[in-house]
């Protein structure tokens, strides 16, 4: 059973950082798999945040871009991602996800990913 948890989430003020981590578990060829963050804020609809493809470029939201930086442990099973200058519009649950191997399509859209954790809530708040 593959299991996806997310931490490191919690209440920062403006300009601040966080860095989440998500331990994956039950997840085989996690060293060749797509995995990726997306966030949900009240009221919106989900959005890819960074994707960590296999053998292939890296891919973030434009909103993240120059702030944001995704990383992975493969020894560890372990996908993070450092979230720098943080602004009031990054407040949202924020969730890590698994998809395909081996190439398969990592794009910053929910289709491509086929597990997800439960969540970890960041807020930005002065």
């Amino acid at each position: 059973q593959v299991q996806l948890t997310e931490s490191g989430g919690g209440l920062v003020e403006p300009g601040g950082s966080l860095r989440l981590s998500c331990s994956a578990s039950g997840l085989t060829t996690f060293d060749r798999r797509c995995m990726g963050w997306f966030r949900q804020a009240p009221g919106k609809e989900r959005e890819g945040v960074a994707t960590f493809p296999f053998a292939d470029k890296f891919a973030y939201a434009d909103s993240v871009k120059g702030r944001f930086t995704v990383s992975r442990d493969n020894d560890k099973n372990s996908l993070y991602l450092q979230m720098n200058s943080l602004n009031t519009d990054d407040t949202a649950v924020y969730y890590c996800a698994a998809g395909g191997w081996n190439g398969a399509p990592c794009r910053l859209t929910s289709g491509d990913f086929h597990y997800w954790g439960q969540g970890t809530q960041v807020t930005v708040s002065s």
